[in-house]
């Protein structure tokens, strides 16, 4: 039976917060440990230039998410682990789809439909600070995926549509030329927590509203005490299922935990109580990581030879479909 395909990329444009970590780090890390799986992991730095125009910070984000990643203990000698940019055969797959891709496609991304919309509502031209990195993202998120004939690519509910357009895009090509790519499909984890920031809103760099992966123990201890609750008192029945303090208990704990810690909100634990727990309870799953990723970002040209290790392993597999797309599509020697 041919193994599993699964591909996921990991924009650098913030530091690593608790949601990453949860949402797509601790399973895909999983994943990487299990052989039977072909998995390609990758830091992507070209994505991050959509929406970063800051040359530090994704600098910066590149070697805090690679330690955060290895910290964690993403399984390198199985698993593909390679920076986007390093590979030239992606942006040159880029360009070629998108003169294939169809451009009332584009017009549908959920990204560029809400930019519009908001331009709109202030009063601006439709396509007012709007670049082609944003319009055309779709494209660079498909050359991602065909690149490596990936047949899972595991996301959020949020990006089903990039996906699905992936799938769109390779379908045109293999239509009009050659029947090139695999078509992938989108899979989502409805187990894995979607968990909510400091504010009750999505965690999310864009709202400020995160708990950095690997701060300090004095500095998670005070971000979870930040965490937004309502005003009853100690004593006072408690419902978890509108709780942000609870849903980060459910991330971290076991399912006995988890009742337990039920069964407290129903008995009025305090919130300063419940959210002392919380922070013991992260504080060991991550304590140990926390020490390796500093190492890490103190070692940066062990990230670096990790990258182009696994840089040489994915060109490989780039090389080799940029030739059949360049033959399907008449790029060749002279003959």
């Amino acid at each position: 039976m041919a193994r599993q395909r699964v591909l996921t990329g990991i924009t650098t444009s913030g530091t690593p917060h608790l949601g990453n970590y949860v949402g797509a780090i601790r399973p895909a890390i999983a994943v990487s440990r299990d052989a039977s799986i072909d998995s390609f992991f990758f830091l992507a730095d070209y994505h991050a230039l959509i929406k970063c125009q800051d040359p530090k910070r994704v600098h910066r984000s590149s070697r805090e998410v690679a330690a955060a990643w290895l910290a964690l203990g993403l399984d390198t000698d199985n698993a593909l682990f390679y920076r986007q940019s390093d590979i030239a055969e992606i942006p040159e797959l880029t360009w070629i789809l998108c003169c294939s891709a169809a451009k009332g496609l584009m017009n549908r991304a959920h990204a560029y439909k809400a930019a519009v919309q908001a331009n709109e509502e202030a009063g601006e031209d439709p396509d007012f600070g709007i670049t082609m990195g944003l319009f055309s993202y779709p494209v660079l998120m498909a050359a991602d995926i065909l690149m490596f004939g990936a047949q899972r690519v595991p996301v959020g509910r949020d990006q089903i549509q990039h996906v699905e357009m992936a799938r769109d895009i390779a379908q045109r090509f293999n239509h009009h030329f050659a029947e090139v790519f695999t078509l992938p499909e989108a899979v989502v984890d409805d187990s894995v927590a979607v968990l909510l920031g400091l504010d009750g809103r999505k965690m999310s760099k864009s709202y400020n509203n995160t708990i950095p992966l690997f701060q300090s123990e004095k500095q998670l201890r005070k971000a979870i005490n930040k965490i937004k609750t309502n005003l009853l008192e100690p004593g006072e029945p408690k419902d978890p299922d509108d709780s942000t303090v609870f849903q980060l208990w459910a991330a971290f704990a076991s399912p006995d935990e988890t009742a337990r810690m039920r069964r407290e909100f129903a008995n009025g634990i305090a919130w300063g109580e419940a959210k002392k727990q919380l922070f013991e309870l992260v504080n060991a799953e991550l304590a140990a990581p926390r020490d390796v990723y500093q190492r890490l970002l103190q070692d940066p040209a062990h990230i670096e030879s990790v990258l182009q290790r696994g840089a040489e392993r994915a060109r490989v597999y780039s090389r080799a479909m940029i030739e059949k797309v360049r033959s399907a599509v008449g790029i060749a020697a002279i003959s």
